[in-house]
């Protein structure tokens, strides 16, 4: 009997990797260009599934292309990130106690971007 567990990838890894494929395409992709893109290691019904999820998720839009669809990412890879950060600060009641956590364990440099970027500055980097 073999152990599933060791064989798992780490959770948001094949996610990862379809919204890389969607990001380097010049435009909307099917599950099979996906599923090309990302050197065919996995089964078109995975990619399919994995699309879906991030459909009802928000994180792609989907046309009609022939009998399926094609598909394309709403936002940047940066984009993505602050929508998860938004997402994991809704889940708390405490907001102030999550915001001063976060920014108590920021790095010098990203302390320094980040109140550059509230202070309206243009160019915070």
């Amino acid at each position: 009997m073999s152990d599933r567990n060791a064989e798992r990838r780490p959770a948001g890894e094949l996610e990862a990797r379809v919204l890389a494929a969607l990001w380097a395409a010049d435009g909307p992709l099917t599950p099979g260009q996906v599923q090309e893109m990302i050197d065919g290691s996995l089964a078109r019904t995975t990619v399919t599934t994995i699309l879906s999820r991030l459909y009802e998720k928000g994180a792609v839009t989907r046309k009609r292309s022939g009998r399926g669809f094609a598909y394309v990412p709403t936002e940047d890879a940066s984009g993505l990130t602050a929508r998860r950060m938004h997402a994991e600060l809704a889940k708390d009641e405490d907001r102030e106690a999550v915001l001063s956590r976060f920014v108590s364990q920021l790095s010098d440099e990203d302390e320094r971007l980040l109140r550059a970027l509230l202070d309206g500055e243009e160019d915070a980097r």
